[in-house]
């Protein structure tokens, strides 16, 4: 399990671009704070790596899990509501956001989908990942001589 270490600088804020005139690092969904949704905690136990991750205002069905080549990636999509008004009166502003965000994490290629477990309760995503996944051994099409 390699957790990333990146983006995290404590200088970010203080050397960025005060006038907004720099496009990049910057999510057109969340605004600059977008590598702020997924915050993860990773945790190793003794068979295996736990991770909490951070999902506030997500519900279990705009939550997926995709295991491709040893990556295990986290994704998470919230539908935009295009209508600006309800049974309850005209929006004339909205602030709770909407659109996609993910996470990946390289877990290693002999884990399996069935290996990997899941469960979302209260906006936290609780994902376990086995250390030493069960390695099939290769099947021989050699003909063993006697």
């Amino acid at each position: 399990m390699l957790p990333s270490i990146f983006g995290e600088n404590l200088f970010d804020d203080f050397f960025g671009d005060p006038f907004g005139m720099m496009p990049r690092g910057r999510d057109p969904l969340y605004g600059k704070h977008a590598r702020n949704l997924m915050r993860t905690d990773v945790r190793e136990t003794e068979d295996s790596y736990e991770l909490d991750v951070d999902l506030p205002g997500f519900k279990k069905d705009e939550v997926t899990l995709e295991l491709k080549d040893g990556c295990l990636t986290i994704q998470a999509v919230k539908g935009l509501d295009k209508d600006t008004s309800d049974k309850k009166g005209k929006y004339i502003r909205q602030e709770r956001y909407a659109g996609a965000c993910s996470r990946s994490f390289y877990v290693g290629e002999a884990v399996e989908p069935e290996d990997v477990s899941a469960k979302f309760e209260d906006g936290i995503l609780t994902v376990s990942v086995p250390k030493n996944a069960k390695k099939q051994l290769p099947k021989s099409s050699s003909i063993s001589i006697q």
